[in-house]
């Protein structure tokens, strides 16, 4: 595949990851979105329907999942580092999800902090964005 295609490709990858962003209020269930735009360290948590909001935040974290996979693959072009980064992906998801439960389900005002970034992992590519200058180190000293 020549680069111009594969830029292309990328940039394609890249405004999904921003559309997703952008329509997170219709395409998910999520009433942190507006709870963690306030000043939540003096509110109480919202009211929210836990099964619902753990099925839309593992949707999104799919779909980055997804689309993050398919940008480390056009730019590294290395099925190792596709099977890695599977495992890395799916091995947060595990970690992540035990305390956003937690949280979710005994929601206490002290613990909103930890929680909003524990949530932002779940819910934004942050994997992608640690994993590609990784990669690049990596491929830079091999």
């Amino acid at each position: 595949m020549n680069k111009v295609i594969t830029y292309i490709l990328v940039a394609l990858l890249i405004v999904l990851l921003v559309l997703i962003r952008a329509y997170e209020n219709v395409l998910f269930y999520d009433p942190y979105l507006t709870f963690f735009e306030n000043d939540y360290l003096y509110l109480d948590s919202p009211r929210r329907e836990i099964a619902k909001l753990v099925l839309f935040t593992t949707i999104r974290f799919v779909l980055n999942t997804a689309i993050s996979l398919g940008i480390l693959y056009l730019i590294f072009k290395d099925k190792s580092i596709i099977k890695f980064s599977v495992l890395v992906f799916s091995v947060a998801y595990v970690l992540l999800l035990i305390p956003f439960l937690y949280f979710v389900i005994n929601p206490k005002q002290e613990d909103y902090y930890l929680f909003f970034n524990i949530r932002r992992f779940l819910i934004q590519p942050i994997g992608l964005i640690l994993l590609l200058p990784a990669f690049y180190y990596y491929k830079l000293n091999r």
